[in-house]
């Protein structure tokens, strides 16, 4: 049954008698509980939040409504990690409820000045009439861990020629400048980002809009986030309303990525190539990056979107975040691969491998199954129309990951995966990819699978629903013949 507004924007200590534990007892019963991404411990996750290093660990909060899995009231809660696999649970970072958060603590960022983590988020608020009004607000974790909010908002007004869909603060510092990207729309209902400036995080300057050669690219940009790699200007934000476009633009919101010459910070003008997605699967959204005290871009995002329903809804949870992936440029395209500490998952295992010429067959192997696993997968020296692999495969269910040859194509079917998902968000995709080489490298977990494909030229990041029997791995070749390469780690 759907919440109520007024059940969906009460804080966690309105809860009725027995409503959590109700939740809990949901999920333990759940078999798509996760075992190595991000989860939330009730109810529903989304964006991630305020990712950074300070005082020996990576810091990653999350949006968080613990009472269902609709949108509603948003705390931030915390996890945090040495090593970027292993996270625990702190608790809520941000509880929302006060004068300028009043309807929750929605998205933003986090940054380290002089011994504190200082996290800036937009407060939402709602009028008696439910007109929304946005704050930049600001919190500070000290070397406790304890976080404090500053009582009053660091930006207060929304500025001239921009409606109250503001909000997403994603802060850095350049010199000893504080900047700061915000994501908006403006009246006449198409997206943008803006810039502000600071000397202390607590008094900003609104500098205006980022110069892009996008003036009407969907209705809202949420989530900006601008960087520097190799020499070159990332703007990364998640547009609103982009119309699908053959294989490009198939989820309902996307996320994607401008690249170009560093932003002139004076002239806001930003030089930049065509916009890119960044994922092509069917769950992904709302990234954020950090930069790790190594030196590494790390992105991290939302496996799930908006306004979408999935088959844990009814269990008392909904999404998790992906695995961290650090980021490079080649070619003009923003590269993403697994973070090199995700070999820990593997628990020093030698692992599983196999070799194997296959001529117009789907074949199994013994001992390459599972329900969360890692899996490396070379593919070569195919005359095939069609290879690939069929993924948490049972009777009736699997996920196929394929090259169609003749198109020059890789495609993601989940048409048959388990549960069904949200009609309007589809069960294929493809993008085009030229080589005689495959390699795919797949993070498989109990209700999700990221491919990165041929070193993270392309990636699909997707939510899956099988039942707990489908294990098989199958490989294919159709039409001729391949030959694999693969090794399986389990998780």
């Amino acid at each position: 049954m759907k919440m109520t507004r007024k059940q969906r924007y009460r804080r966690i200590e309105q809860a009725e008698p027995g409503e959590i534990g109700k939740l809990e007892a949901l999920i333990s019963a759940c078999t798509w509980r996760q075992h190595y991404h991000i989860q939330p411990i009730t109810g529903l996750l989304n964006d991630p939040n305020g990712f950074s290093y300070y005082q020996g660990y990576y810091h990653l909060f999350y949006q968080w409504f613990p009472l269902g899995t609709e949108h509603g009231m948003k705390y931030w809660y915390h996890t945090r990690s040495t090593d970027l696999v292993n996270w625990e649970d702190v608790g809520i970072g941000i509880q929302p409820g006060d004068t300028y958060d009043s309807h929750g603590a929605y998205s933003g960022s986090a940054i380290e000045k002089e011994g504190q983590l200082y996290l800036l988020y937009t407060g939402n608020t709602r009028d008696s009439n439910w007109i929304r009004h946005p704050y930049q607000c600001l919190a500070i974790m000290d070397e406790s861990g304890s976080i404090t909010k500053v009582d009053q908002p660091v930006i207060s007004e929304v500025p001239a020629g921009y409606t109250e869909h503001f909000r997403d603060p994603k802060v850095w510092k350049q010199g000893d400048t504080y900047y700061g990207v915000i994501g908006a729309q403006r009246e006449d209902e198409t997206g943008c980002t803006v810039l502000y400036r600071s000397s202390d995080l607590r008094n900003w300057t609104f500098l205006g809009e980022i110069q892009t050669q996008l003036p009407k690219f969907g209705y809202m940009w949420e989530c900006p986030d601008y960087m520097e790699l190799q020499g070159q200007g990332v703007l990364i934000f998640s547009p609103q309303g982009i119309e699908r476009q053959g294989d490009w633009y198939n989820n309902i919101f996307q996320s994607g990525y401008l690249i170009g010459e560093p932003l002139d910070l004076q002239t806001r003008h930003f030089e930049h190539g065509p916009f890119q997605e960044l994922d092509r699967g069917f769950d992904f959204y709302a990234p954020q990056t950090m930069q790790s005290p190594d030196g590494r871009r790390i992105l991290v995002g939302w496996m799930g979107l908006p306004d979408l329903e999935y088959p844990t809804d009814e269990r008392g949870w909904a999404h998790c975040l992906t695995i961290p992936r650090q980021l490079s440029l080649r070619e003009g395209k923003l590269i993403q691969q697994p973070v090199s500490e995700m070999v820990k998952l593997r628990g020093g295992k030698e692992g599983k491998h196999m070799v194997s010429t296959l001529h117009n067959e789907t074949r199994s192997f013994a001992e390459f199954a599972g329900v969360a696993y890692e899996l490396k997968c070379e593919i070569r020296d195919f005359d095939a129309e069609v290879v690939g692999i069929e993924l948490r495969a049972g009777a009736e269910e699997k996920t196929v990951l394929q090259y169609d040859r003749l198109a020059q194509k890789v495609i993601l079917d989940r048409s048959r995966s388990g549960a069904a998902l949200a009609d309007q968000n589809g069960n294929v995709r493809r993008c085009v990819l030229n080589a005689d080489v495959l390699k795919f490298h797949v993070f498989m977990d109990s209700s999700s699978v990221e491919i990165f494909v041929n070193d993270g030229e392309e990636v699909f990041t997707s939510r899956i629903f099988p039942s707990k029997e489908s294990v098989e791995i199958r490989l294919f070749a159709h039409g001729g013949k391949a030959e694999f390469q693969a090794s399986k780690w389990d998780y």
